[in-house]
């Protein structure tokens, strides 16, 4: 995605996300107000305006610290907008007194009437469909109900694939459909230029038998039929919300506020009336062919003494009432029908009062002749043979502006527009001798909405990706696809969050470890996926890192689930395993809907009563049957049960859910090797040592089964390699001299298993009934306790 310095569209790209994030917080979307604002945030960090509506999208989302943290600035760059936030949050927080201090403080503000953190704007009284689908999908994933959610976040996402929570909600189900089927790839827009041709292509009549110009074949004879359906928008044709930009396969969508662009009108009752009228009967049948009274030039008093009366009403009504019709097309309409079919030099040259009376003569005669329907017939009946004689004249004038009126109605309500649909269509389409500023600026203006809309869509297309490959564990595709992203977002707390978690799935620690530094740097006062985090450092062993994340979590909310897992994480790395046991309930208890807070409590209660961790990963998975930590904890229990099936199967439904965890595939090569199928066992491990070449566990296991197998040379290729990496591990050195003794190498078996026992006195009386063996009671595994 391309990133520029300076967006000349940025005003308009402000406007897009204003209109998102409040129509978001108007429909309890929240977390959808939560992602946009802080894109909008990120791109004008020193606008108070997109400060306020960050500050108030994470006020609604229950994080009253980071809100505070963001509008709690010096006293000389606080407005009116900043101090009112500081004092809802603190409202919040229960600070009480520095509430009361900031609301005077805003009182004396001079700037207190004219404060523009609080524009008018509308307020939907009730959420559309779209918000509701949302919700009811949200409430179905907490209910246990995948596939209902499943099916109401993917109807949300059919009426506004702009709604973010619809998308991670079908993330989290596991179901998400192609990223082109929901935002499918565009084409860069183009300004609209000036009209090529500056003079008008002469139509050449076709003679007939019936002394008739014969119509376009390919309108059928219907000049006023458009040549695809007709869409009923409730907006002017040219200007697009965000929200319905080019999704010609989805419905029309109204979710949020739509923007219009500056200078434009809005959309009246009686215009959208006009609008979804269907066409009539009489539209459908088309022009009735008229008989016009001669053109000859009349007088000037004549022309003088009847001035043109035409109103808005009065052209819909003589003109077959058409549903975009504008009285300015009509007035050019009728000023291409008075012209003579003759040079256009000789026409220009005449000076504009021609033209205006040639209009008013046109009006005149088609308000006499649309009166009533006898009046029609009459006139028909008592036309000259000189009118005769000119009828051919006349109807290929009439057939002109009928078919440049058709060429404005198609254009305007097209379901394909062009791709510069989006640019305001100039009243009597101006040719390039009087496209002037006006149209030059009406052009740029609407390029550049265009350009802020692309921008906007290409974005949330990224973020979809990313998210997309990360639900499904493909962390180097998340990371590739965050990577896309501008400079501005990859800074931002919610990829900061991504990367390293994306990272963390990975078994990239360090790096993971980097990404949540600098998140919590960036938000302190953050509580989401801090349980990640916390985790994250009891692999590290980081004791005094979790201790104080624990700490400073509780002080946030202590009513978090996240606060009680870290410290439960803290406990647990210090051995207080009844301790860790009763923090993670307790998490359990502050969020039922945890599934985490129920594999921790397993992964605790494993080593003491099976049954009882088996109870708490089955909870976990009524809480989110994608949660592969839970599988695994299952697995982990049955094998250690000897229920081999029972543990594979489970293992197997872990690595359905997350195909790139190298430990999870080493777990199904185990638990066949312990069915007997060693061959197959050795294939799963080559698999998971390929995907993950560093991890230490699977080359581990994958050196027990080549020793089992008889396969010494590349058991000592692995073992050398992790000792290597992991020169202080025991049991590496005593596998190595277990092989070394295997291959005759008896020395080089003695020496290490001296090390073994340095590192580990605990092992003499493995080593002495090593010692005591023979070489080929040496090779069976029953020998190996490491």
């Amino acid at each position: 995605m391309a990133e520029n310095a300076t967006l000349s569209f940025q005003p308009y790209l402000a406007q897009r996300f204003q209109a998102l994030v409040w129509s978001c917080l108007d429909s309890d979307l929240t977390k959808t107000a939560v992602f946009y604002a802080e894109r909008y945030h990120a791109m004008e960090p020193k606008s108070h305006e997109a400060r306020h509506l960050y500050a108030t999208a994470l006020l609604r989302q229950g994080q009253p610290q980071s809100a505070l943290t963001l509008v709690k600035l010096p006293r000389d760059q606080q407005c009116v907008g900043c101090l009112e936030l500081k004092a809802r949050c603190c409202t919040t927080l229960g600070r009480h007194r520095q509430a009361k201090e900031a609301l005077e403080e805003c009182m004396r503000d001079a700037n207190l009437v004219s404060s523009a953190s609080a524009p008018s704007r509308p307020a939907r009284s009730f959420p559309n469909e779209a918000a509701l689908r949302c919700r009811s999908g949200n409430m179905s994933l907490k209910g246990n109900l995948p596939e209902d959610a499943s099916t109401s976040f993917r109807q949300a996402l059919a009426l506004n694939p702009f709604i973010w929570e619809a998308f991670e909600g079908l993330c989290a189900v596991g179901s998400v459909p192609e990223i082109d089927d929901i935002f499918p790839p565009r084409t860069p827009p183009v300004k609209r230029a000036p009209p090529e041709d500056s003079q008008p292509k002469p139509i050449v009549p076709l003679p007939s038998g019936a002394g008739f110009f014969t119509p376009d074949t390919g309108n059928a004879g219907n000049l006023f039929r458009p040549t695809q359906p007709l869409p009923f928008r409730m907006e002017p044709p040219g200007i697009e919300s965000v929200a319905t930009s080019d999704f010609s396969f989805y419905p029309q969508d109204t979710t949020f506020q739509q923007v219009h662009p500056p200078g434009r009108p809005q959309p009246t009752a009686a215009h959208q009336a006009h609008l979804s009228r269907p066409l009539s009967s009489a539209d459908e049948a088309g022009p009735v062919l008229k008989k016009l009274r001669s053109t000859a030039p009349q007088p000037e008093a004549s022309r003088s003494s009847k001035p043109l009366k035409l109103t808005i009403d009065e052209p819909l009504k003589k003109a077959r009432a058409r549903p975009v019709l504008k009285f300015s097309d009509i007035v050019s309409s009728l000023n291409r029908l008075s012209q003579p079919p003759i040079s256009s030099r000789a026409a220009s040259g005449t000076g504009k009062s021609i033209n205006q009376s040639a209009a008013s003569s046109a009006a005149i005669r088609r308000s006499m002749r649309s009166n009533n329907a006898a009046g029609k017939q009459a006139y028909g009946s008592k036309t000259s043979s000189r009118g005769r004689r000119r009828q051919p004249t006349q109807q290929l004038r009439s057939r002109s502006m009928e078919s440049d009126m058709d060429d404005d109605f198609q254009a305007a309500y097209s379901p394909s527009p062009p791709s510069n649909a989006h640019s305001p269509r100039s009243e009597t389409s101006p040719s390039p001798s009087n496209w002037t500023s006006a149209h030059e600026q009406a052009a740029q203006e609407a390029y550049e909405w265009e350009l802020a809309d692309q921008y906007l869509y290409d974005l949330v297309r990224h973020f979809a990706s990313a998210t997309r490959a990360l639900s499904h564990y493909d962390s180097p595709k998340c990371l590739a696809e965050l990577e896309k992203l501008p400079y501005v977002h990859q800074t931002t707390p919610w990829v900061l969050a991504m990367i390293g978690r994306a990272h963390y799935e990975q078994l990239e620690y360090a790096n993971a470890e980097r990404a949540f530094k600098t998140l919590r740097s960036l938000q302190p006062y953050r509580l989401l996926d801090m349980e990640v985090y916390s985790t994250l450092l009891w692999h590290l062993q980081r004791n005094v890192e979790l201790s104080f994340l624990a700490q400073e979590l509780l002080s946030i909310d202590p009513r978090s689930s996240q606060a009680w897992i870290a410290v439960g994480n803290l406990f647990s790395l210090q051995k207080e395993r009844a301790q860790a046991l009763t923090c993670f309930r307790r998490a359990a208890q502050m969020d039922p809907c945890c599934a985490y807070a129920y594999t921790l409590s397993g992964h605790e209660s494993i080593d003491d009563d099976q049954e009882k961790a088996i109870a708490f990963f089955q909870s976990a998975l009524r809480a989110d049957p994608r949660h592969y930590n839970a599988w695994y904890g299952l697995g982990t229990c049955y094998l250690r049960m000897s229920k081999i099936r029972l543990a594979e199967y489970h293992y197997r439904k872990s690595v359905e859910i997350h195909p790139y965890n190298a430990v999870l595939l080493g777990c199904v090569g185990m638990a066949v090797e312990r069915r007997g199928d060693r061959d197959a066992a050795l294939l799963l491990f080559d698999e998971a040592v390929k995907m993950s070449p560093e991890n230490a566990l699977v080359r581990y296991r994958r050196a027990k089964i080549f020793i089992s197998l008889k396969k010494y040379d590349a058991a000592v290729r692995d073992l050398e390699t992790l000792r290597s990496s992991s020169p202080e591990e025991s049991n590496v050195v005593f596998q190595l001299a277990k092989v070394y003794r295997l291959l005759g190498d008896k020395v080089k078996s003695a020496q290490l298993l001296a090390i073994a026992r340095d590192i580990s006195p605990k092992s003499v009386s493995k080593i002495k009934k090593l010692l005591e063996t023979v070489k080929d009671e040496a090779a069976d595994d029953r020998m190996d306790e490491g």
